[in-house]
C-alpha cells in the first residue's frame, strides 16, 4: 500500500500535539507458542535512540529472557551459551541487515566443589568467591546491498558480564560490579550485557484480559505493572552515529534519510542437538532463528496465533505475507466491540506507516521496503523536556521514532490502535474522543532509570524481593 509523502515534518507535530489537547483528559514476553517454552532465547524487548547523554551516539538495548524471579538460585538466570544472540541495523530501507551485531557466550565453573553460585562475596568480576562466571565475545559484520558479507571482525572478546543481583551478602556493591562490566570495543563503541531490572512497564493482567482497562478511560491511573520486581538480561551497545549510517559519515541533520536506521534482534539456535551424556553433548549443524522482535507487542497482540513462531522465524524483507494483520488489527476491533469507539475503517494505511514504513517527513527511509522493525531518525533534536506519548505527546523524539525507556508504549499503541493518528493520513477523519485517552493505568516504570550507560536500572535483588514476596 502506497502512503503518501506530502506529510510535512511540520504538520506531523501540528495534528498529533492537537489530537494530544483534544484527547487527553508486555512487549515480546511470551509472545508465540514456542518461544515461550524457550525463554534464554525469547527476546522480550528492543530500545533504540539518541544518547541523551552522548548525542554523538546511539544506544540499542536487547533484552531476553522474560518474568526472571530475582532470587531463582543456586542456578541463577543467565546468558545461554548455545544461543546466538544478534542485533541488526538496517541503514538503507530495503528490510536487509546490513550492519551486525552478535554475542556468543561461555559460562564457566571456577569451585567444583561446591552446589553454590557464590561461596563469599562477590566484590569483583574476578572474585575468587564466584563459582559461575560468563564471557562473551562481541562481533560486527557487514554486509553489501544483496546481503553478502563484506567485512567481519571481532570487536570485543573474553568480555565479562557482572554477576546477578543476589543480596546483601553475597553483592554489597552490585552497582560497582555492573558498572565494571561496561567496556569499550574496538570499533569506538561501549558495550554491557548482562542481568538488569525489566524496564518495561505494562498491566499485564489487565490487558490479557480482553483489553480490560481498570479505570476507564485509561489516563487516570490504577493499573498495575505486571513486571515489577522482575529482571531481564540485557545487551547494551552505544555506537557512534556515523558507524551506523550507509554512507560512514554522520548526517548534517535529521532531513538527511542516511540519518534513518531500522533496528531489531534475534536469537537462533542450531538446528540439532545432541542429548547429553556421560561422553558427549553439544549441538551441531546451522543456526535457525528461534525469536525475532523491534516493533514492541506487534508479535503479542497483532500477529495471529497460528504465525507467531512463522513470525520469529521470518525475516524483515519478507513481512509483506503479514500485511492484512497490520492494515486489520484485532485489538482494534476488541476496542470497537468492548468498548464501542469508533475505530478507522481497515485497511489501515496509518498503521502501516507506524509499524512497517515509519513516518513521512520523520523517519521513513527513502524507497522503503514494508518491514516490521524499530525504526529511528538518529539525527532528531534531544527532547528538553521528553514526553512518555513520544510522537503523539509532541515529542518527535520519542516512540515510534524509535524507543526510549521512558516511552509508554502500551498507552501509545492503543491509541494509535484506536485512531489517534488516523488523521495524519485522513485530515477529513475526527478521531473518536475516547481514542485519545486510552491507556492501562501504569505511565512509568517501578524503578528510576540510570542517567548513562547502559541506562536500565539496578536489578532487584534476590533477597530483597522474596523477603516482600512472601508472608
Amino acid at each position: 500500500m502506497k502512503i503518501s509523502r506530502c506529510i510535512s515534518f511540520l504538520s506531523i507535530v501540528m495534528v498529533l500535539m492537537g489530537l494530544t489537547v483534544v484527547g487527553s483528559g508486555a512487549s515480546s514476553h511470551r509472545e508465540a507458542p514456542l518461544s515461550a517454552e524457550d525463554q534464554y532465547a525469547d527476546n522480550t524487548d528492543v530500545y533504540a535512540f539518541r544518547s541523551p547523554d552522548r548525542s554523538d551516539t546511539v544506544t540499542l538495548l536487547a533484552n531476553f529472557i522474560p518474568l526472571e524471579t530475582p532470587y531463582a538460585g543456586p542456578y541463577f538466570y543467565k546468558f545461554a551459551d548455545d544461543v546466538m544472540y544478534d542485533i541488526n541495523i538496517d541503514n538503507v530501507g530495503d528490510g536487509l541487515p546490513h550492519i551486525q551485531y552478535r554475542f556468543r557466550f561461555q559460562t564457566q565453573y571456577k569451585l567444583p566443589g561446591t552446589a553454590l553460585y557464590n561461596v563469599g562475596p562477590i566484590e569483583s568480576l574476578d572474585s575468587k568467591n564466584l563459582n559461575q562466571f560468563q564471557t562473551y565475545d562481541v562481533s560486527r559484520t557487514e554486509f553489501n546491498k544483496n546481503g553478502k558479507a563484506t567485512s567481519s571482525r571481532v570487536i570485543g572478546g573474553y568480555l565479562k558480564t557482572p554477576p546477578v543481583n543476589i543480596g546483601p551478602k553475597s553483592t554489597p556493591n552490585y552497582e560497582q560490579l555492573a558498572a565494571a562490566a561496561v567496556y569499550n570495543t574496538t570499533d569506538g563503541s561501549k558495550v554491557f550485557a548482562g542481568q538488569r531490572d525489566d524496564p518495561f512497564f505494562i498491566d499485564v493482567g489487565s490487558l490479557f484480559d480482553l483489553l480490560t482497562i481498570r479505570k476507564l478511560p485509561g489516563n487516570a491511573g490504577g493499573g498495575k505493572d505486571g513486571l515489577a520486581r522482575y529482571n531481564v538480561h540485557t545487551i547494551a551497545l552505544q555506537i557512534p552515529i556515523e558507524s551506523l549510517t550507509a554512507t560512514g559519515q554522520k548526517p548534517a541533520d535529521a532531513k538527511d534519510t542516511n540519518s534513518i536506521i531500522g533496528v531489531w534482534a534475534t536469537a537462533s539456535r542450531q538446528r540439532m542437538r545432541v542429548l547429553p551424556d556421560q561422553s558427549r553433548s553439544g549441538n551441531s549443524n546451522d543456526f535457525v532463528q528461534v525469536s525475532r522482535l523491534g516493533q514492541p507487542l506487534v508479535n503479542e497482540l497483532i500477529v495471529p496465533t497460528a504465525f507467531k513462531d512463522h513470525f520469529n522465524g521470518s525475516e524483515p524483507k519478507d513481512d509483506a505475507q503479514f500485511l492484512g494483520g497490520v492494515q486489520n488489527p484485532e485489538p482494534a476491533r476488541l476496542l470497537k466491540a468492548l468498548y464501542n469507539i469508533q475505530v478507522p475503517p481497515a485497511p489501515r494505511d496509518d498503521l502501516v506507516a507506524i509499524f512497517l514504513t515509519g513516518l513521512p517527513g520523520l523517519n521513513q527511509p527513502t524507497n522503503v521496503k514494508p518491514s516490521e522493525m524499530l525504526r529511528l531518525n538518529m539525527m532528531t533534536p534531544l527532547a528538553e523536556k521528553p514526553n512518555r506519548l513520544g510522537v503523539l505527546g509532541g515529542d518527535m523524539q520519542g516512540f515510534p521514532n524509535g524507543r526510549r525507556l521512558t516511552d509508554d508504549v502500551v498507552d501509545i499503541e492503543l491509541r494509535a490502535l484506536a485512531g489517534a493518528a488516523y488523521p495524519l493520513f485522513h485530515k477529513d477523519f475526527k478521531p473518536d474522543p475516547a481514542a485519545g485517552a486510552l491507556g492501562d493505568g501504569v505511565d512509568g516504570n517501578d524503578r528510576n532509570f540510570l542517567p548513562s550507560f547502559p541506562y536500565l536500572a539496578t536489578p532487584h535483588q534476590g533477597l530483597e524481593v522474596s523477603t516482600e514476596r512472601v508472608p
